[in-house]
């Protein structure tokens, strides 16, 4: 197969998963995720119960003791060791799944394209739901110690990855203005040529993270005032610029589209957090999230002339209702059912794939559109193998999809370390 054969099906099946709605594509690409990313911790490990010391054996002549009764006074001895204290409690395993599953369907949808993907699992508002809640949590600190903490996380791996980004598109011709100010904090979408532009366009997601986290101080101390007339009147932003007006025609309006889209979601988070969805009656939240998710599909099919196509990720609109609706109903059942996927932990190596992808999620996510691009020269060269011709389904997508998670794989081993260092802890290749 020549580069051409392999690069179209990879070129069909990338779909449309970046953002703008109407913006140039110089500013930036939106609509997938990832997110951003709370302090991660080590989870607990339990081990099996350990077996009692045995005593020696009694002689063959005598007759083991009958038990003493309970309320019978124990002989003189020395005194049993006390139980031992309930160790901490891990992290919120249903959180730390959502955001695995969520990673996972990211890059499921930039290899295949499957524009029904964003309803089965709406990825971007989920990670910024469980980003928001995370964010309340750490707010309880001073509000500028976490900003800079989260900052702190967030832009050591963006820059290690910019680096080789940046450097290729030198490469291939590239000359950057004063914008490469974007590629050191990315508070607008940072500039690059069209070489290099499937690499940098998922950055919309961390600059859309990057500005909640700004915002954060300010949007949890307006919530508090009027927790759910706040948590209503989140939709109306992107109710205004679909309908009365678009923004501006630049980075400014790349980021107010997206920061409208996924509001409602982020301050969704902030209502986890101070249990005003536990306290919610059922009937209404089953109400409000069947309608908002109605209204967002019913946008979606009834525009597909405007977008062409139904794929959430093209509509901010519909993408915002059905994002809404869909993490209100993950949140509030959270919180009224107490779901918390302790259960995880008896299969070890489930929990061990959530724990990497949790640790390792800004890793996954940078890397992961750079390990698909890798993907096609590599098995562009096994063509030239006549046995992984004769028996390896070269030309599938879902082969390329293989090829693409052992890449990641391999990121992760050699990239993930730069999280540790971000986090202040020691780097390690192995979790």
């Amino acid at each position: 197969m020549t580069w051409d054969q392999q690069q179209n099906p990879y070129q069909q099946g990338y779909g449309h998963d970046h953002g703008g709605y109407g913006q140039p594509p110089q500013y930036g690409q939106q609509q997938y995720a990832q997110q951003p990313y709370p302090q991660q911790q080590q989870y607990v490990e339990y081990g099996p119960t350990p077996v009692a010391e045995q005593t020696a054996p009694l002689p063959a002549v005598e007759r083991e003791p009958e038990p003493r009764p309970e309320s019978e006074p124990r002989a003189e001895g020395p005194a049993p060791a006390p139980d031992p204290q309930p160790k901490p409690p891990g992290r919120d395993r249903y959180f730390d799944t959502l955001r695995a599953v969520a990673l996972i369907r990211v890059v499921t949808y930039h290899t295949f394209g499957w524009a029904w993907c964003g309803m089965v699992f709406p990825s971007m508002g989920i990670m910024f739901g469980l980003a928001g809640t995370l964010m309340a949590k750490s707010l309880e600190r001073p509000a500028l110690k976490v900003v800079k903490s989260r900052l702190r996380r967030l832009l050591p791996p963006f820059w290690f990855w910019g680096l080789f980004v940046v450097l290729a598109m030198l490469v291939h011709d590239w000359m950057p203005g004063w914008q490469i100010v974007y590629w050191v904090v990315p508070l607008g979408d940072p500039p690059g040529n069209a070489w290099g532009e499937q690499a940098w366009e998922i950055l919309w997601y961390l600059r859309t993270y990057l500005w909640f986290v700004l915002l954060s101080p300010a949007l949890l101390w307006i919530f508090r005032k009027a927790p759910v007339p706040v948590l209503v009147l989140s939709l109306v932003p992107i109710l205004i610029l679909n309908f009365v007006w678009s923004g501006p025609d630049n980075r400014l309006g790349s980021a107010l589209w997206d920061l409208s889209t996924y509001l409602f979601c982020w301050i969704l988070g902030f209502a986890h957090r101070d249990g005003v969805l536990q306290r919610m009656k059922p009937a209404l939240v089953v109400v409000a999230s069947l309608a908002a998710m109605g209204y967002g599909g019913w946008y979606a099919f009834s525009h597909q002339a405007d977008f062409g196509t139904y794929d959430l990720d093209e509509n901010p609109l519909a993408q915002a209702f059905w994002s809404a609706g869909f993490v209100l109903l993950l949140m509030w059942a959270k919180a009224y059912f107490r779901i918390d996927f302790a259960w995880l932990t008896r299969f070890r190596r489930l929990d061990r794939t959530v724990t990497v992808f949790n640790a390792r999620a800004v890793t996954v996510y940078l890397w992961h559109e750079i390990a698909l691009i890798l993907a096609v020269p590599l098995i562009d060269q096994m063509w030239n193998v006549p046995a992984f011709e004769k028996w390896l389904p070269l030309d599938s997508q879902w082969f390329m999809f293989g090829v693409g998670w052992i890449l990641i794989a391999v990121f992760i081993l050699l990239c993930g370390w730069v999280e540790d260092v971000a986090a202040k802890k020691k780097p390690r290749l192995l979790l």
